[in-house]
């Protein structure tokens, strides 16, 4: 004879403490839920709607300059501290926690042009254009004491960028040649050309650290190799290109920021053609920094405006602006993934939350819950017309929207001129050239 009893365990019921929730029995059987995909939906439309409700990307502003920001150091150890040079000379170093300057002093006669610091972050390189380059420390001088150089090296020729290796304390140096410098000695240990007027932006692999590559103001792009004596390859494209920056985790590709209003992603391995090409800016795009997931990159552009792209798409996921915003000549990433820096000449660092509707502050276990479930409901039913064009919706100032309606009105008149050549001319004699393969105009090895 067989008996049934009802057996419960209290674990299952029984709260811990009055301020926990009740436990709420489930069955996620199918069959049960015949409603479940339009309860989705509807949760998913009302989430994407609220994300662009709470998107508030601005921060802070960080005011002191006395002229336009030029350039950003980002110091490998610390995360609340960033270093940004002007127009006038001066360097300033923020204490990102307080939103203060804790330090400042007056680095070079006229424009900085680079900043950055060494592998251990104890020291600190700056470049101008009174052709030195002065070595500072990283920490704060004595009470009684002036701020003064470690070290200044009188280059022969001018300077326009530098960048450091992140693991070996060797240093780049760019303008009418490329320079490797050791840190401790003042005479470069290498100087490699290849018949370029002027390079004017330089960058470390930080994967295969011994690579670097420069933008030549022949609208060509050049990668050495610290260990050769001679330049590896060349690329000229149509324009120029005025900063490049590398994957922090593909060591193989690249971003170029250009002066025809889009970004190029390349493989070095493959030169030729662009993995992608990245659109959306209505002016030249200044520079480009990459987040440290390698995921996603920011670029800033003369339209006065910072746009934040994923890798693999060409449309930009987000579009920051203020109108006290002016052309943004620099932009940073943080080393915590979470917000972005942005220099123009409004004399301003405005700080960003890279995702425009993250909370910021603590967050409690459900709450975060919440939002990783929210998450996976936008991702879900991310090609629905409705939550599409929800969450692609952005306002941007009225002279970015005339321009964008100009620029599609070009290309529209370009396409439409040539299929009018192609149907009026012998078949094959027009072929079809693909965006990627005008934008190379060769290649030199």
């Amino acid at each position: 004879m067989k008996v049934q009893m009802i057996s419960r365990n209290p674990d299952d019921y029984v709260r811990e403490t009055n301020k926990e929730h009740h436990r709420m029995p489930r069955n996620y059987d199918p069959a049960l839920h015949p409603m479940e995909a339009a309860r989705e939906y509807v949760r998913a439309l009302n989430a994407t709607k609220l994300e662009r409700v709470f998107a508030k990307p601005f921060v802070s502003n960080l005011s002191g300059h006395r002229d336009g920001v030029s350039c950003f150091g980002k110091h490998p150890k610390r995360l609340s501290t960033l270093t940004s040079g002007s127009y006038d000379g001066e360097i300033r170093i923020w204490d990102l926690a307080n939103r203060e300057s804790s330090r400042s002093f007056l680095a070079h006669e006229g424009f900085i042009r680079g900043i950055c610091y060494s592998t251990n972050g104890e020291r600190l390189f700056t470049v101008g254009d009174d052709k030195q380059i002065k070595v500072w420390s990283s920490n704060a001088p004595d009470i009684n004491e002036d701020e003064q150089p470690i070290n200044t090296i009188l280059s022969r020729t001018i300077i326009t960028s530098i960048s450091h290796n992140r693991k070996q304390a060797v240093f780049a140096t760019c303008g009418e040649v490329c320079s490797i410098w050791d840190e401790n000695r003042n005479d470069p240990v290498k100087v490699l050309k290849w018949g370029v007027d002027t390079l004017h932006a330089v960058a470390f692999n930080p994967v295969e650290t011994s690579v670097l590559s420069c933008c030549a103001s022949d609208r060509s792009i050049i990668l050495y190799d610290q260990r050769e004596s001679v330049p590896l390859r060349k690329i000229v494209l149509s324009m120029k290109s005025n900063k490049l920056c590398w994957n922090p985790m593909e060591a193989f590709n690249f971003t170029v920021a250009n002066e025809d209003c889009n970004l190029y992603t390349f493989d070095t391995r493959r030169l030729r053609n662009p993995l992608k090409i990245h659109f959306d800016h209505v002016a030249a795009v200044t520079d480009i920094d990459y987040s440290p997931t390698g995921k996603e990159f920011v670029s800033a552009s003369y339209d006065k405006t910072i746009r934040i792209y994923n890798t693999h798409y060409s449309h930009s996921r987000d579009v920051y602006h203020t109108k006290r915003m002016q052309h943004v000549v620099c932009v940073a990433w943080s080393q915590d993934n979470r917000y972005i820096y942005s220099g123009s000449d409004e004399m301003n660092i405005p700080i960003w939350k890279a995702k425009a509707s993250e909370k910021l502050g603590v967050t409690q276990p459900r709450e975060r819950m919440n939002f990783n479930y929210q998450e996976a409901l936008k991702e879900k039913y991310a090609a629905h017309p409705q939550i599409k064009r929800i969450a692609r919706h952005r306002q941007v100032p009225r002279h970015v929207l005339n321009s964008q309606k100009k620029m599609r009105t070009t290309k529209d008149k370009e396409l439409r001129k040539e299929a009018n050549v192609r149907k009026h001319s012998k078949p094959n004699s027009v072929p079809f050239v693909s965006e990627k393969r005008k934008t190379i105009i060769k290649e030199e090895i």
